[in-house]
């Protein structure tokens, strides 16, 4: 039981703006013991979701804080385009590293569909995690 919470909260907080990679622990855990593979998988996709959509509800708390205008120029400009363009289908990229948690950010900057977003975090983070997981188990 410790093992799945350890992986819960490496996965939180990898998914939240805060540094970190829960694939390493993922694959070290697997290589202790391979039996738990699904679960460790189902652990860590829920703990990434949940943390991704902690950073969806600070982007709906952000929206007071920036003017559609500013965050359409610069840095954001990229992702934005990306939402405006695939709508909740861009969250399926959720787990890419550098433009992940900003996707899910400014989804709920965006008020995209509460549950749709959840759902498309969900599946991107879950193929991530079965991915590195197969991988995982294929070579060690």
């Amino acid at each position: 039981m410790t093992t799945l919470w350890l992986m819960f909260s490496a996965a939180f907080l990898a998914a939240t703006l805060l540094p970190g990679g829960s694939e390493v622990l993922l694959v070290a855990l697997l290589n202790e013991s391979r039996s738990e593979w699904l679960s460790l998988v189902v652990v860590a996709t829920i703990g990434n979701t949940l943390g991704a959509m902690t950073s969806f509800y600070l982007g709906r708390l952000g929206r007071f804080a920036r003017s559609p205008e500013a965050m359409t120029q610069g840095k954001y400009r990229h992702s934005v385009n990306m939402i405006q363009k695939y709508g909740y289908w861009a969250l399926l990229l959720s787990w890419a590293p550098l433009i992940g948690d900003l996707l899910c950010l400014l989804a709920g900057w965006m008020k995209l569909p509460l549950l749709r977003s959840t759902l498309m975090i969900l599946i991107g983070k879950c193929i991530r995690y079965l991915l590195v997981a197969a991988f995982a188990l294929q070579w060690l």
